[in-house]
């Protein structure tokens, strides 16, 4: 008996081992991506910060063009504001942060495929078969929502900001928090465009129903709409530009969720009818 129990612990030992060794190499592989594409975009810092960062804080930028080509009610600029610095170090420091979030954008197909084979055996057959559709439908959604964020919320949230003024004090932004400001409004949101994809897997193991979003439908939209009047303009017309998108994020997770319940009840139809 005590020849069995020292043969079944190290068998179990070196399993847990095993995954751990298996998510260790993983998480490298993806640090590697991301320091990778780190390394490149910090060797074009002209580009990174003339083109990227600094982007939306100039009158040229091409979201208040195409907003003032639609319409006039749309039209709007922010006003001329100078970055600082107010400690030796800042900008390399910057500079790095700066880095390694865009190749972590720039790597998260990367990622997330590395983070999809560390979870895959764990499946059934049939939703392996579906790993290059999720991370292709991961990657993608991602994608869409830091653009979204870039291109649409912070040129309306730093135009507000900067707006944004009180008697006697004068806005002087330092470049660590214009850069922590648009972190904010781009990689926070492209994870909120994965909400179909979370609403999916918890839909799988039953703790999301269709009938459950449908009923909570109106606080998810008054949610949305908070979150809107939050980082925009006190503007309806701004305010619905930015709802809309996260809307139409829910209701298509209502929909993924009725997907993956329909095919539940199918499977348990089938279940029933073989028993």
């Amino acid at each position: 008996m005590t020849t069995g129990h020292t043969d079944h612990n190290p068998e179990k030992e070196m399993t847990i081992l095993g995954h751990l060794d298996e998510l260790r190499r993983h998480i490298l592989r993806a640090l590697v991506a991301i320091v990778l594409a780190a390394v490149v975009l910090f060797a074009f810092k002209d580009f990174t910060f003339d083109q990227l960062i600094l982007g939306p804080k100039s009158k040229d930028f091409v979201s208040y063009r195409v907003f003032c080509a639609i319409s006039d009610a749309l039209c709007f600029h922010p006003p001329d504001f100078q970055l600082i610095t107010r400690q030796m170090g800042e900008t390399f420091v910057t500079h790095l942060r700066v880095s390694f979030y865009l190749g972590l954008i720039v790597a998260f197909p990367y990622v997330f495929y590395q983070f999809w084979l560390f979870v895959k055996p764990g499946l059934y057959p049939n939703e392996r078969k579906v790993a290059g559709r999720v991370v292709t439908i991961c990657s993608l959604l991602f994608i869409l929502g830091v653009l979204f964020g870039y291109y649409v919320i912070a040129p309306f949230a730093i135009t507000f900001l900067i707006n944004y003024t009180i008697q006697g004090v004068t806005n002087a932004p330092t470049l660590t928090s214009y850069v922590s400001y648009l972190v904010m409004f781009t990689i926070p949101t492209g994870l909120i465009f994965e909400l179909p994809i979370v609403v999916y897997f918890l839909s799988k193991i039953g703790l999301v129903t269709p009938a459950l979003m449908r009923k909570y439908r109106r606080h998810a939209i008054v949610l949305i709409f908070l979150t809107a009047a939050i980082i925009t303009p006190p503007d309806p017309m701004t305010m619905f530009l930015i709802a809309m998108p996260l809307y139409g994020l829910y209701e298509a997770s209502v929909l993924v969720s009725a997907v993956v319940a329909r095919k539940r009840r199918k499977a348990e139809r089938d279940e029933e009818a073989r028993s």
